[in-house]
């Protein structure tokens, strides 16, 4: 019986896929958990029409991201610390504080994406990357300045 996978199953294939498979086993196994449907020319052009619209969707997707990295380059990120000794800073500079200052900037960025290639634990300017979707990821400059020291 020939079958085209709904969903990916290992061993057998992608979605997608016309595949062939025994009666007993598309019957008893892949229809009813909705692994397969058969494989009639009626259900075929549906499945094309699927990918299509889904296809469509995944590159309206990307290209926003895109745009959304282009954006993000461009964005000079400054942050202030505190610093001791030989141009120490307190801590170090964090994810949270990146995507915190993208949030000011009205960019909606998960601290979780945002990965340092070095730790930031003195001044100047680091590079770090922020990946936006798993194609998609915007390489940005931080720079590390002291904070305007209190008055006692």
């Amino acid at each position: 019986m020939k079958v085209i996978l709904v969903k990916d199953v290992p061993s057998l294939g992608t979605m997608g896929n016309i595949v062939k498979v025994k009666d007993g086993y598309a019957r008893n196994y892949l229809i009813p958990r909705s692994f397969a449907i058969l494989a009639s020319e009626g259900n075929r052009k549906e499945l094309e029409h699927r990918k299509r619209v889904i296809d469509a969707r995944k590159e309206k997707i990307l290209k926003e991201t895109r745009d959304l990295a282009q954006k993000i380059e461009k964005i000079r990120v400054t942050i202030q610390k505190q610093t001791g000794e030989e141009d120490r800073i307190f801590g170090s500079v964090t994810s949270a504080e990146i995507a915190a200052f993208f949030e000011l900037k009205g960019i909606d960025v998960s601290k979780k994406d945002i990965v340092f290639k070095d730790e930031i634990k003195k001044l100047g300017i680091y590079t770090a990357e922020i990946k936006l979707h798993q194609d998609v990821t915007a390489v940005i400059k931080v720079k590390v300045e002291a904070a305007a020291k209190e008055k006692e």
